[in-house]
């Protein structure tokens, strides 16, 4: 219920309020069954923009710290992310991912979308990292389809009066066509098919974003 009242209510009407959203490609997104939607990170306002152009409830994960606020404002924050169901984890454990990663092999065996990050962090530039390859450690053995997507823009969101004249930012979220993993298919469970699948996921993200493609992984936000 909450997920569906700050989509509709809250979060879509301000979006489209303040900035000038355009999003391409949706007909490459699966009217059901599970589906992985992969894009790059700039910004906080990525998780919400991409769920936007997307019409059924979309999953991500969120670092364990917006949870455990203590303050009026971290507090609503954990609701806030509870109410939407969003999924925790913990980057200081042994293996962070791990339980990320059960929840998404969970919530896509429901036929659920699941939506992810694989640079692991906001980028500080305007470039796509190496990616880390737990996507493909779930999509490949679920035999999912891994949507790319690109998110342009957010990184230069500036105020609406920022110059004295109402204006808004324009951003724009690309979904690209899924994934050819038929390379990798017969190897589900195979460390090097994971990292050559993610690698390939990053070049479609590169493209879609207009962004630079480095081979190094981001530097972690404090955010």
């Amino acid at each position: 219920m909450w997920y569906w009242f700050f989509k509709f209510f809250v979060i879509g009407p301000a979006a489209m309020l303040l900035l000038r959203c355009r999003w391409a490609g949706r007909a490459n997104l699966p009217r059901r069954g599970p589906c992985v939607i992969a894009a790059n990170h700039r910004t906080m306002l990525d998780p919400a923009l991409i769920s936007l152009g997307v019409p059924r409830r979309v999953i991500f994960v969120a670092k364990l710290k917006y949870y455990r606020g203590q303050d009026r404002k971290g507090r609503l924050m954990a609701w806030f992310l509870q109410a939407i169901g969003q999924t925790p984890i913990d980057p200081a454990s042994g293996d962070a991912a791990a339980p990320a990663l059960d929840t998404a092999r969970a919530l896509l065996s429901r036929g659920g979308v699941w939506a992810v990050f694989p640079e692991g962090t906001r980028s500080s530039q305007d470039q796509v990292h190496r990616g880390h390859t737990g996507v493909m450690r779930v999509a490949l053995p679920l035999g999912v389809p891994v949507i790319p997507a690109g998110v342009i823009g957010t990184s230069h969101v500036h105020s609406p009066w920022y110059d004295g004249r109402f204006r808004r930012s324009a951003v724009t979220v690309r979904y690209g066509e899924p994934l050819d993993l038929t390379p990798w298919r017969d190897r589900p469970d195979d460390p090097q098919a994971w990292r050559e699948a993610t690698d390939a996921l990053m070049a479609a993200i590169a493209r879609l974003s207009e962004q630079e493609y480095v081979d190094v992984y981001a530097v972690s936000q404090s955010g």
